[in-house]
């Protein structure tokens, strides 16, 4: 097996990059040269999501109070959902080495943690009924979720 010198495999990546992926309207001919229709309408191609979708408690789950934790861990958040009473605390905690925050998104409540770093925290006490989404602004995709509050 012949190795690659080094830094050959990022060169090759970033052409990988620079190509792009997903399916074109380019086609080889028997000769091994490439043809290619125009150039691909706008909107056209792979675009990554940049919208959380969130998730809800089951309407079955039952309603927490007084001090509720949620986890910042492996760039996810554990419970991404929860359901609470009014005028329970809501502890997010970082034990990620990077930093996140906790930003609402709409809802009952309005609140941002700013950025918070390993081991340290964000609280916020529960004060008014409704469906309060919220997310971490540096990860949205994969660090968003749901807390329900009841009476």
């Amino acid at each position: 097996m012949r190795r690659l010198p080094a830094g050959a495999l990022s060169v090759c990546f970033a052409l990988l990059c620079a190509a792009g992926c997903g399916s074109s309207s380019n086609t080889t001919s028997g000769s091994g040269s490439v043809s290619s229709s125009a150039a691909p309408s706008p909107g056209a191609g792979l675009r990554p999501s940049t919208r959380p979708k969130f998730a809800a408690p089951p309407a079955s789950a039952p309603a927490q109070s007084g001090s509720v934790q949620i986890a910042y861990r492996n760039i996810t958040i554990q419970p991404d959902t929860v359901k609470v009473k009014v005028g329970s605390t809501i502890t997010w905690t970082n034990y990620d080495s990077i930093e996140h925050n906790v930003t609402s998104e709409g809802g009952s409540q309005k609140f941002a943690s700013g950025n918070i770093g390993e081991g340290t925290h964000f609280a916020i006490t529960a004060t008014t009924p409704g469906v309060i989404h919220y997310e971490c602004t540096i990860h949205p995709t994969s660090m968003n979720g749901t807390i329900e509050v009841v009476r």
